[in-house]
């Protein structure tokens, strides 16, 4: 057995584990804090939590006592879209809207699109985004990657590869290839279409299925087969309704992305399909329990929609469906959710993602904060315990595991540590507010998924930093390279023209 002891453990409001709880009544929050605290850990469970003497007593028994020190102890981060990407927002979160457009695939490439990488450089890239997770403090992930470097849809076989990878750190990971049926692609006179393969989107459906049944054979419990069909226009009506039978028929969770564009997805499918995302949802059968809904920002409550409740957020409520939310991504590219408050009211689950690099959820979930302030216009609105909730039970309820996101006796132990010992840290009162006023997910120190430490003193075991962040670079920069040769509107020749620096490079 193992002890993990920290000055401040955040633990569910339930039974033995309240002993020596500071603040809040179980009455009134999920969660209690306890100080200088103890959590025993016996195989992949918590077998006890306890402060003071108590918790002395459980050390005593333990086999290896870690000692944490001035650290607040929480459960494991849940990020439901964890990006494994190098690229995604470093390069395209501040372009001009004339730019916007040559960062699609050109028709040309589409009709004969190819990968960018080797299949070693896409497996190094994976492995540099699930080191990148760990290293912030998530424990469980739903990975993200942009199909755009690829010839067309992520494949078995990648995610076979990410599979091995993500159990060899030890980072919990709920997988799944993308796939689609169409890209958008920028034409020669600038105009903006979908597209359309139909077989190749059925092909890479069959390879998702085809992956649900590799991720049996390998019985791995850090392993959770997915289906996640890319962003709903680009998948067509026959393969989003094989995708809503699998799900069934497996019983496993689906995640789309939907509802996070106007006019690139929102009147697409109003001219196209004559439906609603959230109709087109309801339609093919995934409107459910098991549907995970990436972004969820235009619904009939946004000012950009119609600015009023129209039933969006009940009719999810009903279904069962949980929302993504990416505060982050959502403050770089302004497209606000509108309001967490009212989707918190309605009773729809909400989870947290990063969707952008850094995989930082305690930088989400700051921006978060901030942003629901400002919105209301009100310093008691955009409460941090509700974006804290949403990174952890948000996301254990999202993915149907209420052994996660949350530390109590019975739980998986999926735990991380983030250290408050650093004087820039400040003064501490409450130590989340402390974090998430002057951390960030760099200042994760420990983590443990299903009882096994996967970081410690902030280094993950047998990884070399160093030789991967050199390889990263050079594959950031193929991948840069990349966008050039696909845009249909510059010179190929030039990456300046559309990477320009922020000021101009001197000799």
């Amino acid at each position: 057995m193992k002890a993990i002891r920290a000055a401040y453990v955040i633990v569910e409001a339930e039974g033995p584990t309240v002993v020596g709880a500071v603040g809040v009544s179980p009455d009134e929050s999920p969660f209690v804090e306890l100080r200088d605290a103890v959590v025993l850990v016996d195989g992949d469970r918590i077998a006890g939590v306890a402060a003071g003497a108590a918790g002395d007593a459980l050390a005593a028994n333990a086999a290896e006592v870690i000692d944490l020190g001035e650290s607040v102890l929480m459960p494991g981060l849940i990020d439901l879209e964890g990006l494994v990407d190098i690229d995604h927002l470093l390069l395209d979160s501040w372009w001009s809207p004339e730019h916007e457009m040559r960062l699609d695939w050109s028709e040309e490439f589409a009709r004969n699109p190819q990968a960018v990488l080797t299949d070693t450089e896409r497996s190094t890239l994976r492995r540099y985004g699930l080191v990148q997770l760990l290293l912030h403090g998530i424990t469980s992930a739903m990975p993200i990657s942009t199909e755009v470097h690829g010839a067309w849809a992520e494949t078995h076989d990648d995610m076979l590869d990410t599979a091995h990878t993500a159990s060899e750190l030890g980072i919990r990971v709920f997988l799944g290839p993308s796939y689609r049926s169409g890209v958008h692609v920028t034409r020669a006179d600038g105009t903006h279409v979908i597209h359309w393969d139909e077989q190749k989107g059925r092909a890479a459906f069959a390879d998702a299925a085809r992956f649900l049944d590799s991720v049996d054979e390998l019985a791995d419990p850090l392993i959770t087969g997915v289906l996640v069909p890319c962003r709903v226009e680009t998948v067509t009506d026959e393969v989003l309704a094989a995708t809503a039978k699998l799900s069934a028929e497996r019983d496993v969770l689906v995640r789309v992305h939907a509802t996070q564009g106007l006019s690139s997805e929102i009147d697409i499918l109003r001219a196209e399909r004559d439906a609603t995302p959230l109709g087109l949802l309801e339609r093919v059968g995934l409107l459910n329990e098991r549907l995970i809904l990436a972004h969820g920002v235009y619904l009939d409550v946004h000012p950009d929609v119609h600015g009023e409740d129209r039933g969006d957020l009940a009719a999810l409520a009903a279904a069962g469906v949980s929302i993504v939310h990416c505060p982050v991504t959502n403050a770089r590219y302004a497209f606000w959710l509108e309001k967490l408050s009212q989707y918190l009211e309605a009773g729809v689950t909400i989870a947290l993602g990063s969707d952008s690099f850094p995989p930082d959820l305690i930088r989400a979930i700051d921006t978060g904060v901030q942003l629901s302030k400002a919105q209301h216009n009100d310093l008691g609105m955009g409460l941090l315990a509700e974006y804290v909730e949403a990174a952890t039970l948000g996301g254990a309820r999202a993915l149907g595991r209420p052994d996660l996101g949350r530390i109590g006796v019975g739980r998986t132990a999926d735990l991380v540590a983030f250290s408050l010992a650093d004087f820039r840290m400040g003064a501490i009162d409450d130590p989340l507010r402390t974090l998430t006023l002057s951390g960030t997910g760099r200042d994760a120190n420990f983590s443990m998924v299903g009882g096994r430490v996967v970081m410690r003193d902030g280094t993950l075991p047998g990884v070399d930093l160093g030789a991967l962040r050199a390889e990263g670079q050079r594959i950031f920069e193929k991948l840069r390279a990349g966008y050039v040769q696909r845009d249909a509107l510059g010179d190929k020749a030039n990456l300046g023209e559309l990477f320009p620096p922020l000021f101009p490079r001197g000799n």
